[in-house]
């Protein structure tokens, strides 16, 4: 009875779902690496940086380890967050390990589409847009301004603004406003339910957000590298 309160203590397994992104490679030429995804990198927001990534070879049967280390060498050395190798017939556990990665596989995972925006409506302000329709999981929409949503935002839906974005509904997806470093951009929301929200590559997960203001109303602001939650009050 000791020994299993003790481990009880210790450790504790739970299910989780977690979201990774995979880095399909085309192309093992560190030169060309470099340049392709440093340049992605720069036009990303934090989270995206810290994001686990899991490696997944379109010519596996070609590619030799050598090539495949050079390759794996350049991402880190961009600060790249590798994870793990997808697994296939020509590339197994022991090559994995031989990477210092994980091996994972990718079947039965679902792809996050990347549709065409919803539809949307330009404000006579050229630089806002308003969403009518409700934004589902897997669109992705971006204003170079600020971004006004007017429906649900679902969870695996992500909305980028260059200003300010208001969600009035429900917010379950991802929130990014300031992405181009705007430290003074703000979130709005009417139901705070995000998996992510972030201002100017400052954020915070789910499982960061204040309990207090989840499901309510609420204004975020950035105060140095702090995020704040303000309740808003319809009085």
């Amino acid at each position: 009875m000791t020994v299993a309160s003790e481990e009880k203590a210790v450790l504790e397994f739970k299910g989780r779902m977690l979201m990774m992104t995979v880095l399909h490679l085309k192309d093992l030429d560190p030169n060309t690496l470099h340049r392709e995804v440093g340049r992605r990198l720069d036009e990303a927001a934090q989270w995206l940086r810290d994001a686990p990534v899991v490696i997944d070879l379109a010519d596996p049967e070609n590619s030799s380890q050598i090539e495949l280390l050079a390759a794996v060498d350049t991402l880190r050395g961009l600060g790249v967050n590798l994870v793990a190798l997808a697994r296939n017939a020509h590339l197994d556990a022991d090559t994995a390990a031989m990477l210092g990665l994980g091996s994972i596989s990718l079947a039965g995972g679902r792809d996050v589409p990347r549709p065409e925006p919803a539809p949307a409506s330009q404000t006579p302000a050229a630089d806002t847009l308003v969403v009518e329709q409700p934004v589902r999981s897997g669109q992705q929409i971006y204003s170079h301004g600020d971004l006004i949503v007017l429906a649900p935002v679902s969870t695996g839906a992500e909305l980028l603004a260059e200003g300010h974005i208001h969600v009035y509904n429900t917010l379950r997806g991802r929130a990014l406003a300031g992405v181009r470093g705007n430290t003074a951009a703000r979130i709005f929301c009417q139901d705070l339910d995000a998996e992510l929200v972030s201002i100017a590559g400052h954020y915070r997960v789910a499982e960061d957000l204040p309990d207090n203001q989840r499901r309510k109303a609420v204004q975020i602001t950035l105060d140095g590298d702090a995020m704040r939650f303000v309740e808003l009050s319809g009085k």
